[in-house]
């Protein structure tokens, strides 16, 4: 069974290393946004109520909160040393996302559940998400890493972490929400894939599994072999050979044409050193058929879809919000800023936080007119 660091640790510490030199952002012709919130630590999502009220959750230290109009924060729900996140709102209810890792790598530890709130401040859980993957394992039959093109002498060569070969393991991180209707749609990070959650009777299954990501390994690319920063390099035999790398769903929103879009990591490096390997998909929500929409984007963490179809992406470690135009899906820098997490629309306002880091109360939240 393979062992899968969360992808913000993967960042971090267990990606494949290739020296690169600085990416260059462009200019932006956006609007200078509005601060609407400072100090937070790592915000990786919101939500926007209809009459424009902005919920944020500072996910690693197990808080969801409302903004408020002097820019102070509300605490709606926290719980300590669990991550808190995938927030959404609908007619005065809060669903969110709280989940807990696998404590030395035994599935058996997770704990992962869809969660809702009402207006009196009732908590409800919908749904056992984790359970869900102890049973099902979405994506176990999917195969990731070298090909059949690879000899098993070469394979041998290769260290043991990240596995030369191997199927999708038991591992639930629930990161996004989507609501339409009685509908929850989560976007897993741990299993790859895109749930359905019945929010009447809290019934979970698997709509569609994000198809692996492959790059190319090139010369003097460095394998991780532990999470102090030690490596190895790559072994000459897969010098350009393609490794599959896991899909990793971190949004999913509704677009105008009634397809779910979803953002996913590229499961390896997020840094440029293999490219700018993010994705957006596109979901049928009614058969899971699911396509490729764009690519080429470095590490969108999070989307929001306009009404006429244009996609807005968190490139957290591209330090930009990208535009991709719903014609021709390519994508131009709407908006320089640090370490965007998450964006969010609501007409012509978009919401977004920044600032990320791995603990520091750098976070914000922002807003700015995407109308020229």
């Amino acid at each position: 069974m393979k062992k899968k660091f969360p992808w913000a640790a993967c960042l971090a510490a267990a990606a494949l290393v290739i020296p690169v030199g600085p990416a260059s952002a462009g200019s932006s012709s956006s609007p200078d946004p509005k601060i609407l919130a400072d100090g937070l630590v790592t915000p990786l999502s919101l939500a926007v109520g209809r009459d424009g009220s902005v919920l944020v959750t500072q996910n690693f230290v197990g808080k969801l909160d409302r903004v408020e109009d002097d820019g102070q924060l509300a605490t709606v729900y926290t719980k300590a040393d669990w991550d808190v996140g995938g927030v959404e709102t609908r007619r005065g209810t809060t669903y969110f996302l709280e989940s807990v890792g696998a404590g030395g790598g035994n599935p058996d530890a997770l704990e992962g559940y869809l969660k809702s709130i009402d207006e009196s401040g009732e908590v409800r859980t919908i749904a056992d998400l984790a359970g869900y993957e102890r049973t099902n394992n979405p994506d176990g039959d999917q195969e990731y890493g070298f090909g059949s093109d690879v000899p098993a002498d070469c394979l041998q060569q290769w260290p043991a972490f990240p596995p030369a070969q191997y199927k999708g393991a038991v591992d639930s991180h629930p990161y996004a929400t989507e609501v339409k209707g009685s509908t929850a749609y989560i976007a897993d990070a741990g299993m790859n894939a895109i749930l359905e959650v019945d929010l009447d009777s809290g019934d979970v299954s698997t709509l569609a599994v994000l198809p692996p990501r492959p790059a190319v390994i090139p010369a003097g690319t460095r394998i991780p072999i532990d999470m102090a920063g030690g490596t190895v390099e790559a072994p000459a035999c897969v010098v350009g050979k393609e490794y599959a790398f896991e899909s990793v769903p971190t949004d999913v929103e509704f677009g105008p044409d009634g397809w779910l879009y979803v953002s996913s990591l590229p499961g390896g490096p997020e840094d440029p050193s293999l490219g700018a390997r993010g994705a957006v998909f596109r979901v049928n929500p009614w058969t899971g058929h699911t396509c490729l929409w764009a690519e080429d984007i470095l590490s969108p963490t999070g989307i929001a879809v306009s009404d006429h179809g244009d996609v807005y992406a968190a490139s957290m470690f591209g330090n930009e919000i990208v535009k991709i135009d719903a014609w021709t899906r390519e994508g131009s820098q709407f908006l320089a800023v640090d370490g965007p997490a998450t964006v969010e629309l609501n007409g012509d306002t978009l919401y977004a936080t920044a600032g990320f880091s791995f603990g520091e109360p750098t976070g914000t939240v922002l807003k700015t007119d995407i109308s020229r």
